[in-house]
């Protein structure tokens, strides 16, 4: 009979978003996932696999979650353009506390890795399509509310600069420490809406 794990994966996973955030996929050393996650090498290795793997799952958990979130509050009822505003600030909320931003930062990590690693640009390309038709359906429904205005045309090419436009802060929030300048960002991404 085999023992059980003596940790919660949850919490692992969530540990090993923030190491890879902090330092990158490849700046990140075995010791490192060790020291920060408090298990032992072999744990890693039979519940993960390889640093590689734990990355993957890391960033699924992390792009899981945070689209499911984008996703209910974009169908949710009510206002669209509200809805997306808060989409926005609820991601600026999280750059701006330093330990909750550690998990964001996963998403430069798998910035970086993509041009190496087939899997990990196919699952950031498929989740960005899923986020994208999600944007788009919601200003469809923002349209038809009379919420956007008539110049609005394409509205998947608008679908998919607000999902880059999100994404960005991230990359933004690791260049300046000044939260004026993002919340700027914010703003004026925003105003297309108008």
């Amino acid at each position: 009979m085999g023992r059980n794990k003596e940790f919660d994966t949850a919490l692992v996973l969530h540990k090993a978003m923030e190491v890879f955030g902090q330092y990158g996929f490849e700046g990140t050393s075995l010791q490192d996932l060790l020291s920060h996650l408090g298990i032992a090498r072999q744990s890693l290795y039979n519940t993960f696999g390889t640093k590689r793997d734990l990355f993957l799952a890391a960033l699924k958990r992390y792009l899981g979650d945070k689209n499911a979130r984008v996703i209910e509050m974009l169908e949710s009822p009510g206002s669209v353009k509200q809805a997306i505003r808060q989409i926005f600030q609820e991601g600026f909320e999280v750059l701006k506390d330093p330990e909750r931003a550690k998990a964001c930062y996963i998403i430069n990590s798998a910035i970086e890795q993509m041009p190496h690693d087939a899997e990990v640009s196919e699952y950031f390309q498929n989740q960005t399509k899923q986020l994208e038709a999600a944007f788009y359906k919601a200003l469809v429904r923002a349209q038809s509310q009379g919420e956007l205005k008539d110049h609005h045309q394409d509205l998947l090419a608008l679908a998919r600069f607000l999902n880059q436009a999100r994404l960005s802060l991230t990359f933004n929030a690791k260049i300046t420490a000044d939260f004026d300048v993002l919340q700027d960002m914010i703003d004026i991404s925003l105003s297309v809406l108008d």
